[in-house]
Order: structure tokens, then C-alpha cells, then sequence
């Protein structure tokens, strides 16, 4: 289930618990992504604190909030780029994105695999999309007081896994968040030396969250989920042509052999 617009608003610019995430987190997207010079970017979710650094460089930017979440205006000051959207039908067309990142996103869907075939959809060939997500073995997976408490966390190989299955090819990893859930003084004015010492010397097990860069596979696998088509409904064809094997039934109202 989707946490607030309101709350996640609150949480990333109005406390320093996650101002500091948030800087956490943007040093790791930038390590993925050093620019975004021409490329059409959107964020899904509440990615809206990793955008800004980015789309000074790109072509276009596009901030997708879901309906179970809500919406805010964004950028203030500027021009409004957020869109109000179902997770499953984003208002972009097919192969329009460059570059896609997912926080808040995938861990509070209903429907996270309907969510990856969107997600594939809207992507480019060559495509690359930024999946973050609460690490299963980390703290602030176990603590409410932040929105990474909230909705479903993955390990590694949980979350590489469903990429896959859904036609996205993992390409890297990484964690961030290695601070205490603290508010504390001492905890926030360490948290930078924390994240370089925490990625150096504990890698991806006790970083708040996971962080993994994934391209779409190209042309997706016959049969694989990700490659799924909805079937359609027969009965709108009308009777144009007999289904063959089918013999009357005397609960039809006619008996076989009249």
C-alpha cells in the first residue's frame, strides 16, 4: 500500500533524517549515472529528490506519482512536471524513456508485476531504469519511523530475480543507508563517513536499502512474463465462423443429432 504524498514530503525535506537519506541515496544514483546530458528521464513513485540533480541535463523530465499515493506539484518555482498516474498505465508512450527510477514504487505495489511490465513497456530499446527498494537485511527495513518501513522489502536476490522474470536484465548493485534510523546529532554528522566505511567493508547487507541498474531485454523472451499479452475477449468477434469440435448439448436446447 501507498504511503502519502504528504508524509513523504514531510519525511525528505522537512526532517534531517531524510535530507540526509536523501543525499545518500543521490551520491549512489550519480555513481550509476554520472549525467544525463539528451536522455527523456522520469521518476516513479516519490523519486522526485533524486531528479533535480538530473534534470538540469536531461532532454525532458517527468515525475509519475501513483493515484494511491497522491500527487504535489513539483518543481516550486518552475513550470509543473508531476503527473498524477495508475501504476499499471503511465501516460507515456511505448520506448519514450531513456532512463527511469523507481523509489517508493515497486515495494508498496499491489501489483508488482503488472508495475515491471509497465515499466518495460515505456522504457527505450537500450533503456535503463534504477530499481530502489527496503533491503531485507537491513535496520531501516525494521523501523516504521521512515517510509522504508513500509510495504515489502527484497534481498538481492529476491529483487534480481523478479527483474529477470520480467524481461529486465540486472547490469549492477549497490546499498546506501548505512547510518542508524537516529536523529541524533552525532549519528547525522557521521552519516557521510558511515556510507563510504559501510560501502567499503559491508557491501550490500546492511545498507537501508538496494539499489540495482537493470536494462530491458530486447526482444523479450517468448513466452516470459514480462512479454505477457492479455487475451481478448472472443465474444466482441461476433459468430463469424463455426468452433469446430463443438457438438449441441441437449442443454442448449437442440439435441445432437436433430
Amino acid at each position: 500500500m501507498h504511503l502519502d504524498v504528504q508524509d513523504l514530503r514531510n519525511f525528505y525535506y522537512r526532517t534531517k533524517l531524510g535530507r540526509a537519506a536523501q543525499k545518500a541515496i543521490r551520491e549512489q544514483v550519480r555513481a550509476f549515472w554520472p549525467n544525463a546530458h539528451g536522455d527523456s528521464l522520469a521518476g516513479y513513485g516519490f523519486a522526485i529528490p533524486l531528479l533535480r540533480p538530473l534534470m538540469v541535463e536531461a532532454r525532458r523530465t517527468i515525475a509519475l506519482m501513483p493515484g494511491g499515493q497522491g500527487v504535489m506539484p513539483w518543481p516550486p518555482g518552475q513550470d509543473n512536471i508531476s503527473v498524477l498516474c495508475e501504476e499499471t498505465l503511465m501516460p507515456l508512450q511505448t520506448g519514450f524513456l531513456d532512463k527511469l527510477i523507481l523509489l517508493h514504487g515497486l515495494e508498496t505495489s499491489d501489483t508488482p508485476g503488472r508495475l515491471l511490465q509497465e515499466c518495460y513497456r515505456v522504457l527505450g530499446p537500450g533503456g535503463r531504469a534504477l530499481f530502489i527498494v527496503p533491503n531485507r537485511a537491513g535496520l531501516w527495513a525494521r523501523n516504521d519511523r521512515t517510509p522504508f518501513g513500509y510495504g515489502r522489502p527484497y534481498s538481492l536476490s529476491q529483487l534480481e530475480g523478479l527483474l529477470r522474470s520480467y524481461d529486465f536484465k540486472p547490469q549492477g548493485h549497490a546499498a546506501a543507508l548505512y547510518q542508524p534510523v537516529s536523529e541524533k546529532r552525532f549519528w547525522l554528522r557521521s552519516a557521510g563517513l558511515m556510507e563510504r566505511w559501510g560501502r567499503s567493508i559491508t557491501g550490500r547487507f546492511a545498507g537501508g536499502v538496494l539499489i540495482v541498474e537493470a536494462t530491458k531485454r530486447v526482444p523479450a523472451r517468448a513466452g516470459g512474463a514480462g512479454a505477457a499479452a492479455r487475451t481478448p475477449l472472443r465474444i466482441l468477434e461476433g459468430a463469424s465462423r463455426p468452433v469446430p469440435g463443438r457438438a449441441l448439448q441437449k442443454d442448449d436446447g437442440w439435441c445432437a443429432n436433430r
